[in-house]
């Protein structure tokens, strides 16, 4: 059994025992937050009405907070000695699925 869920502005296939890394949430390590799902497959039975969807959840539990790969941005302008250089590392959340009560 798997579900794809929206987590983070993407979506994401998940089963339980996966550990995935999505947008920053604001919740300390250890609590639990829960995902909305956009499509259960259970064996051959695929399940994708928005009724039947509200009544599913798809729990998760929080691991750590981390940060991405650093990623430098560059500004140049020809002949002027404009340089701006800029550094971003976007804060992600890792949280491992726990269960998808159907």
């Amino acid at each position: 059994m798997y579900a794809i869920v929206r987590a983070g502005g993407r979506q994401e296939k998940v089963s339980v025992g996966d550990i995935l890394t999505i947008d920053k949430v604001t919740v300390a390590p250890g609590d639990s937050i829960e995902l909305k799902p956009l499509l259960i497959v259970d064996g051959a039975t695929v399940t994708s009405d928005a009724g039947k969807l509200a009544k599913v959840t798809v729990k998760a539990e929080v691991m750590k907070a981390t940060k991405g790969p650093k990623i430098t941005i560059m500004k140049y302008k020809n002949k002027t000695g404009y340089r701006k250089r800029q550094g971003h590392r976007q804060p992600l959340t890792q949280v491992k699925v726990t269960a998808i009560d159907a």
